[in-house]
């Protein structure tokens, strides 16, 4: 049986080679072909040992008992005693050549079976390597196949988040500058208010000042006035400077709570304009995500 032959045993799976199951099941039976020509050629073996056996038993025991002649027969039984020791003999040796033949061909059986047995495991082996070495080729062509799929992808995932990143940096970008410029609206308008108060209290100040220096002026010449009649009159003058002081010292005392009251209104608004712009800093800063700095 030839390895061509040997093929057609299997039944192929188109692309796959032989089933496995198939070449378990054909191997087993090789192996059972090969044990029972074995127990075949050991029978044989032990029969023609046996049948050695008995007839050199015979042979010795014909030895010791002597050659007979049956001479007194006549030469028709020595003819006939002739006849059958050749046939005898013949018979030993066809039996000694049978049972070399038989043993011959159960050793060229086994050798045979073991030899089949040796190319279909080879066959095996080999058709197992390359469905393995088509195997990995398919498995790694692929996880080619999945790597350059997912780089695709993965690139495609990136364009798509950096152009999302794009346009949210856009649309924060605009939103900073829009609220900058309202910032610097704010600010601005801010700072013009706070100017136009600041202006509007040093000029009320500066009337308060010029107010209070007026009316210590007339005082001052109340006072001199006083001094004068005074010298008219000790103790009307006295009594009239002593009032014309007190009202001096009332409206100075009365001008100065009035300055310290627009300063204060003053410094009040000021506090209250810083903390508003403190208050845009902080929230400039959480849109940006940056600290909050000081002007």
């Amino acid at each position: 049986m030839n390895a061509g032959s040997a093929h057609g045993r299997f039944l192929s799976v188109r692309g796959r080679g032989y089933r496995l199951d198939q070449v378990d099941r054909y191997v087993a039976g090789l192996a059972r072909d090969r044990d029972e020509a074995w127990e075949r050629a050991a029978r044989l073996t032990l029969l023609v040992k046996k049948l050695a056996a008995e007839a050199d038993g015979l042979r010795q025991f014909a030895e010791a008992l002597g050659r007979q002649t049956y001479a007194p027969l006549g030469p028709r039984a020595q003819e006939v005693l002739t006849l059958a020791e050749n046939e005898a003999a013949a018979v030993r040796g066809m039996a000694r050549e049978e049972a070399q033949t038989l043993c011959e061909a159960a050793e060229a059986g086994a050798r045979r079976t073991r030899e089949l047995a040796g190319e279909q495991a080879a066959e095996v082996r080999e058709e197992a390597d390359a469905r393995a070495r088509r195997a990995l080729r398919s498995a790694r062509t692929t996880a080619e196949e999945l790597v350059e799929a997912a780089r695709v992808e993965a690139a495609a995932e990136r364009g798509e988040a950096l152009a999302v990143m794009e346009a949210s940096g856009r649309r924060a970008a605009g939103m900073l500058k829009e609220l900058d410029r309202e910032r610097v609206a704010r600010r601005y308008e801010t700072e013009r208010e706070l100017a136009a108060r600041q202006a509007a209290s040093a000029e009320r100040y500066a009337e308060l000042t010029a107010d209070a220096q007026a009316r210590l002026a007339e005082a001052v010449c109340a006072f001199a006035e006083a001094e004068e009649t005074a010298r008219h009159g000790q103790e009307d003058a006295e009594v009239l400077a002593a009032r014309l002081i007190e009202d001096a010292r009332v409206q100075a005392a009365r001008i100065a709570r009035e300055t310290d009251r627009v300063l204060r209104d003053h410094v009040r608004r000021a506090e209250e304009i810083h903390a508003h712009l403190d208050h845009i800093r902080t929230g400039l800063a959480a849109l940006t995500d940056r600290p909050p700095t000081r002007d």
